[in-house]
């Protein structure tokens, strides 16, 4: 992975994170919703958040869905934030990694 790729994907968690806890308003992310890491094609198309979700399996499924349609809104907010040629496709994968921590 290369040193840009690397910058960028911590500035995707960052600003994902942040836009997530503060304007995403779907009732499906109310719990604990922490976004661990973004990996990002090396074309910079397509990007892979990884979040942990705190809560029942019910209640995973449904953040994880609550996500999946928040993608394009999230795309369209992080085009005004950052200054990327191109915005990634964003798709949304579990990490389980503090679960099994604990």
């Amino acid at each position: 992975m290369t040193r840009r790729t690397e910058r960028v994907n911590e500035l995707l968690r960052e600003e994902i994170s942040d836009l997530i806890t503060r304007q995403v308003k779907d009732p499906r992310l109310s719990g604990f919703v922490s976004v661990t890491e973004v990996l990002t094609s090396p074309d910079l198309r397509q990007a892979k958040v990884f979040v942990s979700i705190i809560g029942s399996e019910e209640e995973k499924k449904e953040a994880l869905q609550g996500l999946a349609s928040a993608s394009g809104f999230l795309r369209r907010e992080l085009r005004g934030r950052l200054s990327l040629r191109y915005i990634p496709e964003l798709t949304f994968h579990r990490d389980n990694s503090i679960e099994h921590g604990t």
